[in-house]
Order: structure tokens, then sequence, then C-alpha cells
């Protein structure tokens, strides 16, 4: 049996924050992660409203294990040309380049006002060459984990369909060419799928297992005309969460599986769908 405690990006149920830690007690989810909440991006947020999320959590007895901030989540300037096959979601944030050294500074502060270990990061949004950039982009994100290193907040890299690093092979290779103080991997395999790379076992077993910080958890299947993923329970898509479950266990992963599910729902309930996605990620952690 895999044993990970099981958290989820709040806003996946709803923006309805008291009512999504209810949720998280009702369905046995200990740890939340922190994107948006009462329509507003966690980056946007006061410290008067990040301390109310502090005080809500801890009264039903959750605690944050992330900040899901979008910092490198932005154009990278004289990068070339953006790869526009892919929908670049900011979630209510619309930073630039020239912000993200002050978004990454606010981010390290809600981290510690949180007591949430990781803030996770990502990569630019990716070009038609992304190759040309790899270079670039790893000197800027270890300039900026020189400053988390010095704040003692573990920066977690996500592998992004959007952005340079995509694939476990992509966030691999950047991840060799970071410290490990302070940086990790968010190693999503359902975006590494969604990308058309086998995510489990190919990509996943091109991350070093002891640099994977923190774990997302969607599903999804493929569009054969398309190409692009259609979000769907976790264990009925393509991606092989009970392999993956399995071989995180084995390799001695002791973070927390976080929801990020994607999925609208049963007629576009998402609240209903997150519910589902939960109790199926319960039974599937149970038997694996």
């Amino acid at each position: 049996m895999a044993s990970f405690p099981i958290a989820v990006i709040t806003d996946e149920f709803s923006q309805d924050f008291e009512r999504v830690c209810a949720t998280a007690i009702e369905l046995d989810i200990a740890g939340l992660e922190i994107r948006t909440a009462w329509d507003k991006n966690v980056l946007a947020m006061s410290d008067r409203e990040i301390d109310q999320l502090k005080r809500i959590a801890n009264r039903h007895g959750r605690r944050f294990v992330a900040v899901a901030s979008p910092v490198y989540k932005c154009v990278l300037p004289d990068g070339g040309e953006v790869d526009q096959r892919f929908r670049q979601d900011a979630f209510q944030a619309a930073y630039d380049f020239g912000d993200q050294p002050r978004i990454l500074a606010r981010a390290l502060e809600i981290s510690h006002r949180l007591e949430a270990p990781v803030v996770r990061v990502f990569s630019f949004w990716r070009t038609v060459a992304p190759e040309r950039n790899f270079e670039r982009i790893a000197q800027i994100l270890a300039e900026g984990g020189e400053v988390a290193r010095r704040s003692g907040v573990r920066l977690g890299l996500e592998n992004e369909p959007a952005c340079h690093f995509a694939t476990g092979a992509e966030v691999a290779r950047a991840i060799e060419a970071l410290e490990p103080d302070p940086y990790g991997v968010v190693w999503d395999p359902g975006n590494a799928f969604a990308t058309g790379e086998a995510a489990v076992p190919d990509g996943y077993r091109k991350v070093p297992a002891g640099r994977i910080c923190h774990v997302h958890v969607k599903d999804c299947t493929l569009n054969p005309s398309s190409g692009r993923p259609e979000w769907c329970d976790i264990g009925a898509g393509g991606v092989g969460w009970q392999e993956q479950l399995a071989a995180l266990a084995t390799d001695g992963y002791r973070g927390a599986v976080s929801l990020e599910t994607h999925w609208t729902g049963p007629g576009g309930d998402k609240y209903l769908g997150t519910t589902i996605c939960a109790k199926s990620l319960a039974r599937l952690l149970a038997e694996s």
C-alpha cells in the first residue's frame, strides 16, 4: 500500500476557502495547496488575507503543503515566438518578466506565513524553438534559487506543457543543472502525458527520484483528432496512476500527492468532479 498524504489545490474545489477546508475534513484530505481563493491569486493577496487563510486552515486542522505560485509563468523576452498550441493558464495572474523578482520574493514571504515548505515555479511560456533558451532559463532559475535558499524555502520546478520544461525528460535535464538546495521537482505525470510523453514509467524514470519534492495528480485521455488532453477521473485516463503511486512508494517518496484535477466534472460540476477524484485517489493509494 502506498501511503502518502492527499492534498488539493484548493480552487479545484471552490473559491470559497471555508467550504474547501470543510470538504477536506470530510474526504480526509490533510494538505492544502493555495493558488487562488476568493477570486484572487494568492500573490495578489494582502498579509491580512494570507493570515486569514492560515486561521481558517488551522481551525479545520489542515496544513499548507505548497504555494502554487505563477512565478516564471510569463513570456521570456527575446526568447522567440511563443508556441500557441498550448493554453496559457495564468489563474488570475498577469505578471510580466520584470515582475518576477518581486513576485518570487512575495511567494517566499507567503510560504513563511502559511508554513508551506514548497513554492511552485515554472520555466516561461514555451517557444517554437525551446532548446535555444535552455541555458538562459537555467541561469534565471539558478538566480531565483539563490534567493530562495537564503529564505529557507524549497522551490519546486513543475513540468508544464505550456512552458519550456514540459516532459519528464525536459524537467530532468533542468533539475540536474540546478542545485538541490533549494530546487526540487513538482512532478506532474498528467502534464507529461498531455504532451505525448509516456509519463509512467518513461518520463518518471528520467527524473531523479530524490529530487521530487511534490506531486500533482490529474488524469486525462488524448483526443485522437486534436491530440489535446481531455481531463477525467483519476485512474480513468492514460497516465497510469496505480503504477505511478507504486513507483513513488518504492522509490521512497514521502511528500504529498496533490489533486489538480482540471476536470470540470459531471455536468460541469467541478466541485463534484474533484470530490470524485479525491475518492478515486484514496482508493488507488489503498490498492497500490
